[in-house]
């Protein structure tokens, strides 16, 4: 089919390159050449004609086996592309990246938590020797595990685990326990049917005393005949809001023996004889988290880029609701007010990305320096962590909502893709931390800080605002707006730790007093996290725009500009309370915004065209790159089972008789 002539006009007529975009947005024209080549290798093969049927009109236990099917056949294929010399990446973290970022494993997949939790624990825990024993036959998938921590009845708090590890000194081996239904682990991708081996989180227990969380490698299944082994209770815990072909599970472990061996040992240790040897640092056991994390927010980042390439699409083809009643129905993107739906979700989606990029490359500084001793910077990367999670997955998953809702009743159908995107992207928001547990664990962080703001370069901006009485002069300028937000950040700290501490002076113990100012504690996390978006992506947008086009420079100006403004009209509250904002600089934000919406419209739909999605990838009969829309959507509605015989079997058992049973008592 042609392309439609709206996107090709949209096309023609955009100032940025779309091709300098995607090298922008993917890491350099080296790395998008790579992902493209990476997409046909594995996404172009023709092995999905053989699936007639789309996938939204399967059981659950039909899209499992599919899911099976496909991924299988992709992991061989990488197992040939590493064969073949082709494919190198310089350790471990990024081989499993290159998957699990790639359209190659989704978060659909039952392999997705093998590779970004099961290997990658290894990497962070296992001891050298246990890397050589483990490592190579996690990552060719010889071995298929998951990642067991959350339990029915904890998940975000681990020391309230409950599953034990109790270290039998006579035969050197830790048993293993759930000890009642709460302590069954539950929710581990792939745990359902597809994992034989679990990397389980236990509480150890050695000469009588507990010695808090610990990483156990424990085999599930015979490896032969994938039976559960002895002592094992393991199943699938059934269909959920999204992520069906996940094969999320259930675990419980009845006197099950492992050897001491099996303990991840390169922290914490526990010797032959019984004697616990402490990790240098308590939270180094939580480092699978923090990993998972960094890939969680890029994948935020992605999804909600591809709601906005689905809305934007959309948006130029849809034709509806004349501005000026003598002329034709135009472009629903030309309203204003679909703009400023869909245009500060594009910038979101640069935004977060540019963000992620910057905790990862905090992430992977900080391993170098843990592996000479020095831990010093490991707290501030946990607090970062846990308020990025929760802040970007809740902004991107509402963001999801408003692209869907931008394109009217047709976003509703699952063929818009946007069911998918929405039932993966909300699940983020729960697993690896729940939103507000996740703030408050920054917010301790803060409170610290607070006392010492030389702590780390994030809480650095404390020092600017001393007191809760130095108010920040408002510049409009998108630096005087970060610093006006970092101005917030740093007054809700203070008013949270002055909270506490009046509690703690009225006589009450510190976790109450705590939980009774838990809301500014949240508060004050989620100003600290704004802030910090706002600061790096400006870092980095700026260092970036220095080697670009003056063209693409000025739309990543106009985006950064888009989301400072957009985030200050949401934050007005705030502003007025801690900076010198005036109702005469609301009404110019109110300018500025409208002034970027229209600088942005013509390039639009080049900008999302760079983020480059295949189709294969989007699956959407919405954002299709032609642009045919509607002849996409009646082809998959042809596609319905019920759609393959003219009279369905109820008519004739159901409706008939009842139908001739009504005429007749008339």
């Amino acid at each position: 089919m042609p392309v439609n002539a709206d996107l090709v006009a949209e096309r023609r007529g955009a100032h940025v390159n779309s091709e300098e975009f995607a090298a922008f947005w993917n890491g350099g024209k080296k790395d998008l050449e790579e992902k493209r080549w990476r997409e046909n290798y594995f996404l172009r093969d023709g092995y999905e004609e053989k699936f007639t049927v789309p996938d939204s009109y399967l059981s659950h236990k039909e899209l499992y086996e599919r899911m099976v099917d496909r991924m299988t056949h992709r992991f061989q294929k990488f197992r040939e592309l590493k064969a073949s010399g082709r494919y190198e990446m310089p350790d471990f973290y990024e081989s499993c990246r290159y998957m699990v970022e790639s359209e190659v494993v989704d978060a659909h997949c039952p392999f997705t938590t093998h590779l970004s939790m099961f290997v990658t624990t290894f990497l962070g825990q296992g001891t050298p020797e246990q890397q050589n024993k483990w490592l190579e036959e996690a990552a060719n998938c010889n071995i298929l595990g998951t990642y067991a921590q959350t339990e029915l009845g904890h998940g975000t708090f681990v020391r309230g685990i409950q599953t034990t590890a109790t270290y039998d000194p006579r035969t050197k081996e830790f048993l293993l326990d759930t000890p009642c239904l709460e302590a069954f682990k539950f929710w581990p991708g792939g745990m359902g049917l597809t994992a034989n081996y679990a990397v389980v989180i236990a509480q150890l227990y050695t000469k009588g005393k507990c010695h808090g969380v610990q990483s156990f490698v424990v085999q599930l299944r015979d490896e032969n005949t994938h039976k559960p082994l002895p002592g094992v209770t393991v199943g699938e815990i059934g269909p959920k809001l999204g992520m069906n072909s996940t094969n999320q599970g259930f675990l419980g472990l009845k006197n099950v023996r492992i050897p001491r061996e099996n303990m991840l040992m390169k922290n914490a240790q526990v010797l032959e004889d019984g004697t616990f040897v402490q990790a240098p640092v308590s939270v180094l056991t939580y480092g699978t988290m923090v990993y998972v994390r960094v890939i969680i927010l890029e994948t935020a980042a992605i999804n909600l880029a591809k709601a906005a390439t689905i809305a934007t699409r959309y948006s130029a083809v849809r034709r509806q609701s004349p501005i000026d009643p003598n002329e034709k129905e135009p472009q629903i993107m030309d309203h204003v007010t679909q703009q400023y739906k869909l245009f500060p979700q594009i910038a979101k989606s640069v935004i977060f990305k540019t963000s992620s990029k910057s905790l990862n490359n905090i992430y992977r500084k900080l391993l170098q320096e843990i592996e000479t001793g020095n831990y010093d910077n490991l707290a501030d990367l946990h607090a970062l962590s846990c308020c990025l999670k929760a802040i970007m997955t809740k902004e991107s998953v509402a963001g999801i909502e408003v692209c869907r809702l931008a394109c009217g009743g047709h976003g509703y159908l699952q063929c818009s893709g946007f069911p998918q995107i929405y039932g993966t992207t909300t699940a983020a928001e729960t697993y690896e931390g729940e939103h507000v547990i996740l703030l408050l664990q920054t917010a301790r962080y803060l409170m610290k800080a607070v006392k010492n703001p030389n702590l780390s370069a994030s809480v650095a901006y404390l020092k600017n605002f001393p007191t809760l009485s130095t108010v920040a002069r408002w510049d409009s300028s998108v630096p005087g707006i970060i610093e006006s937000f970092e101005a917030v950040a740093a007054s809700k700290i203070r008013l949270a730790a002055d909270s506490v501490n009046q509690r703690l002076r009225d006589g009450m113990k510190a976790g109450q007093a705590n939980n009774a100012s838990s809301i500014e504690l949240v508060a004050a996390a989620d100003a600290h996290c704004r802030a910090f978006i706002l600061r790096s992506a400006q870092e980095s947008l700026e260092q970036t725009i220095k080697s670009v086009s003056p063209a693409l420079g000025n739309v990543l100006r106009d985006l950064l500009e888009l989301y400072a403004v957009d985030a200050a009209q949401r934050a007005l509250g705030d502003l007025f309370r801690f900076t010198t904002l005036s109702e005469y600089d609301v009404k110019q934000l109110q300018k500025r915004l409208e002034a970027v919406l229209s600088r942005l419209r013509p390039n639009a739909v080049a900008i999302v065209d760079g983020f480059d999605f295949p189709d294969e990838a989007l699956k959407s009969a919405l954002g299709a790159y032609d642009g045919n829309v509607y002849e996409r959507i009646f082809e998959d509605a042809k596609k319905s089972p019920l759609n393959q015989e003219p009279v369905n079997s109820s008519f004739h058992k159901y409706l008939k008789p009842f139908m001739r049973g009504a005429q007749s008592k008339l």
